[in-house]
């Protein structure tokens, strides 16, 4: 009896080094993933996302959209509602929904392209329709009131994937803490930034430590851009060490008899 049980022991030993072996030499085999494959998967995932586009170029920084004063304004979108008033001719006076064309139906003036344009662009263009035939030194205001386009996409390894509303001064650190900041696996070092320029698909990768250590600078994210946090394969074959090691464990206490 006593030779049943020390052969056990021995057995339960060897089950959990050939485990520990195995599920080792399966997580090297993961661990090295280098940043050019990374970044490849990246633009490949948004390539899908993006419908398949083969457009997508890959660049260090991501310009700000066109139509927004070079970053300092955020382009009108679909489906956003506007106030427009006009000065000392309260009839004229609407709130607005930019529709499925793009454009907004005014008093005397009609329909007027609205979207993609910055709110400057905007009131210019409509003081000069009302300026040409209807009004003197006409002067437009127009109010964002609620802004469907300035949203942004979060996917990935984050706490709270989905779609996020921004302000004219989001930034990505923020855009992240939106989402609930990062998941265990996430790899900071490669964050993708999405974004559309005219007919052009940017992508940029983001190294969240340089941006906190002040290496490099915390962009600015903007409506309709799309943020994908990647996973990091190291911790994923960590993960996997651990999951093994536990496993092991449980199989040499299972087949040790005391």
């Amino acid at each position: 009896m006593r030779a049943t049980r020390l052969d056990l022991r021995y057995l339960g030993c060897a089950a959990a080094a050939f485990a520990v072996a195995v599920l080792s030499g399966c997580s090297t085999t993961e661990m090295p993933v280098s940043s050019t494959d990374a970044s490849t998967q990246g633009v490949l995932a948004l390539q899908g996302a993006a419908g398949g586009a083969g457009g997508l170029q890959v660049v260090r920084d991501l310009p700000p959209p066109i139509n927004t004063h070079n970053g300092q304004e955020q382009p009108l979108a679909l489906n956003d509602v506007l106030e427009v008033d006009v000065f000392q001719a309260d009839s004229l006076d609407r709130t607005v929904q930019i529709d499925a064309a793009g454009r907004v139906n005014l008093p005397l003036i009609g329909a007027v392209d609205a979207a993609g344009k910055s709110v400057r662009t905007l009131e210019q263009e409509i003081e000069a329709a009302y300026g040409r035939n209807y009004l003197q030194n006409p002067d437009v205001t127009i109010f964002l009131k609620e802004s469907f386009g300035q949203r942004v996409t979060i996917d990935g390894e984050v706490t709270k994937a989905g779609v996020y509303p921004v302000t004219s001064s989001s930034t990505l650190l923020e855009t992240v803490a939106l989402a609930g900041g990062f998941r265990p696996l996430a790899d900071q070092s490669k964050v993708f930034v999405y974004r559309d320029i005219g007919s052009q698909k940017l992508v940029a990768n983001f190294d969240v430590a340089e941006i906190r250590t002040g290496k490099r600078a915390n962009p600015r994210i903007y409506g309709g851009d799309v943020v994908i946090v990647f996973t990091s394969q190291s911790k994923i074959a960590m993960q996997n060490l651990k999951e093994a090691l536990g496993i092991a464990t449980s199989a040499s206490r299972l087949a040790i008899i005391p």
